[in-house]
């Protein structure tokens, strides 16, 4: 008498697996797969919205970085006039430079203060 292995009694094309078994296990896969499908979907999205979010800030800092060189430039250029001015012997004129700065922040405080 023979032996029945595995497999056999089994219907050809299942590898041993019998039909409700192997159903519910593909089945099982199939939604897992789509569950993970789902998911990197979400996060491919995710990632291209984030490379576009970079590249904009990218953008904006590299804006920002010419206008802090170009204000660099022009507050140093300033600096070197004041220099200038206060080395030479022109006391008078940076007195009515002062008093003119102090009669423009005088108007400014009286226009906040009476709104």
């Amino acid at each position: 008498m023979r032996r029945a292995g595995l497999g056999e009694g089994a219907a050809p094309g299942n590898y041993g697996y019998t039909n409700s078994g192997y159903s519910m296990y593909e089945e099982e896969n199939e939604k897992l797969t789509e569950s993970l499908r789902t998911k990197v979907t979400a996060i491919k999205s995710l990632s291209i919205e984030i490379g576009t979010e970079v590249k904009h800030q990218n953008k904006m800092l590299t804006e920002m970085d010419s206008d802090f060189d170009s204000t660099g430039g022009f507050l140093g250029a300033t600096m070197g006039r004041l220099k200038t001015l206060s080395r030479g012997s022109q006391t008078k004129l940076l007195c009515y430079m002062m008093l003119f700065s102090l009669f423009v922040f005088f108007v400014i405080y009286c226009i906040i203060k009476w709104r």
